[in-house]
């Protein structure tokens, strides 16, 4: 239980790190577009495309981090006890590795957005 607090507090700090790196990156604006709503706008966009093509990045990679620890020391556990289950444990770690493609996928879409 105190496990999933101390995720919950880290990502909030997270958060609360990145907030102004964001809103510096929405107000930072050059030429006709500093005085324009369009471009007010268009800065607001701009960071909110950064932001969510970082968490998809950094949440996957947190999650598939998580999810390799605890199936990697299952897997030695069951090496231990049988070596002959090696393909079986490499096969199962590499698993969760979809899982940050996808997220880096996810992420380059998000980039390319218009």
């Amino acid at each position: 239980m105190k496990s999933r607090w101390a995720w919950c507090l880290l990502v909030l700090i997270a958060l609360l790190i990145a907030s102004p790196f964001v809103a510096l990156a929405a107000s930072e604006h050059h030429g006709e577009a500093a005085t324009s709503e369009a471009g007010i706008g268009e800065g607001i966009k701009r960071a909110g495309y950064g932001l969510g093509a970082g968490l998809a990045l950094g949440l996957t990679g947190l999650a598939t981090g998580i999810a390799q620890s605890k199936i990697g020391s299952a897997g030695i556990g069951a090496l231990a006890e049988n070596p002959k289950l090696i393909g079986n444990v490499i096969l199962l770690v590499a698993i969760p590795e979809t899982v940050v493609i996808l997220g880096f996928v996810i992420a380059f879409m998000i980039l390319g957005a218009p």
